[in-house]
C-alpha cells in the first residue's frame, strides 16, 4: 500500500512521518493552504456583544488558531459565562487548552449531527451562537439552530487558498511512483483532486482506494466516480485514527 496524504499543513506531514516510521510508504501533497479570514477584524467586537449563556462553536483546530491568535492581540480573555463547543474531541481539547474554559463536544458522532444532538444544543432559543469556521462549510448546523430559535452568526476565521504550484504534475508523479491509496479529510479536498488531476490520470485517481473521515465525504466520493467498495470511512478524523485504519489495511 502506497499512501498519498492530502491533509494540509503540519497535520498531514505528521501523519506521513508516522506512516513512514512504521514502514508504510507515504507522500504528503496538500492541495490548499490556509490564510486569515476576512471577518477576523470584527471578532473582538462580536464577542464583546455576547450575553451570558450564549454559545461559541469551533469547527476545527485551524479556526481555533486564527480566532485565538486574533483575540490575543487585542488582550481579549475568554469569558466563563459563555458556552463553548467543538465538533470533535481533538478540537475540543485544543480549544479548551487555548481559552482555559470547558469545551463540550459529541462523544459518539464527531460531526455536525452529533453536536446538534447534545442536550445543550436543544435549549438555545433567543441565544446568540457564533460559529468559528472557514469561508464555506456545511450549513446544517446553522440552519438547524435557527429552527430552534437561536440567533446564528458565522465568522470566517480562515480561507482555503489553492496552491499555485503545478499540482496536476505532482499528482501525475504520485501515479507514476505507485500511489494506490489516498487520504482525503474533506469534501473540498475531493473536489480539488478531481479538478487538479489531468484527464489522462482520472482512471488512476478513481481506481485508488480512498480513506475519508465521514459518511458524507464518502458519498461525495461516490458522486465523483469512486465505487463504494473502494472507500474506507474512519470513525474519527484525528491522525491516530487514520494511522490505525491504514495499518489495519496493510495487515
Amino acid at each position: 500500500m502506497n499512501i498519498l496524504v492530502t491533509r494540509p499543513d503540519e497535520r498531514g506531514q505528521a501523519l506521513v512521518e508516522s506512516l513512514n516510521q512504521a514502514g508504510i510508504f507515504a507522500l504528503h501533497q496538500p492541495l490548499f493552504q490556509f490564510e486569515s479570514g476576512r471577518e477576523l477584524p470584527i471578532l473582538s467586537t462580536v464577542f464583546k456583544q455576547l450575553s451570558a449563556g450564549d454559545a461559541v462553536i469551533a469547527v476545527s483546530k485551524i479556526a481555533v488558531d486564527f480566532a485565538t491568535e486574533t483575540l490575543a492581540q487585542t488582550g481579549f480573555h475568554f469569558r466563563s459565562d459563555l458556552q463553548y463547543f467543538a465538533v470533535g474531541q481533538q478540537t475540543a481539547a485544543y480549544f479548551s487548552a487555548k481559552i482555559e474554559q470547558t469545551v463540550k463536544y459529541p462523544i459518539d458522532s464527531e460531526n455536525s449531527e452529533g453536536l446538534l444532538a447534545l442536550p445543550e444544543m436543544q435549549h438555545l432559543a433567543d441565544k446568540n451562537v457564533i460559529i468559528l469556521r472557514a469561508e464555506t462549510g456545511r450549513e446544517l448546523m446553522a440552519q438547524t439552530l435557527v429552527t430552534r430559535g437561536a440567533l446564528v452568526q458565522h465568522i470566517e476565521c480562515y480561507r482555503r487558498m489553492p496552491l499555485e504550484e503545478n499540482i496536476a504534475e505532482k499528482l501525475s508523479l504520485a501515479k507514476r511512483v505507485g500511489i494506490d491509496t489516498i487520504v482525503a479529510t474533506s469534501g473540498e479536498i475531493l473536489d480539488l483532486l478531481e479538478a487538479y488531476t489531468a484527464e489522462e490520470d482520472k482512471d488512476w485517481l478513481h481506481s485508488c482506494r480512498l480513506i475519508v473521515v465521514s459518511d458524507r465525504i464518502a458519498q461525495t466520493a461516490e458522486n465523483l466516480g469512486w465505487s463504494a467498495d473502494q472507500i474506507i470511512v474512519s470513525l474519527r478524523a484525528d491522525n491516530q485514527s487514520l494511522f490505525e485504519i491504514i495499518s489495519q489495511q496493510v495487515q
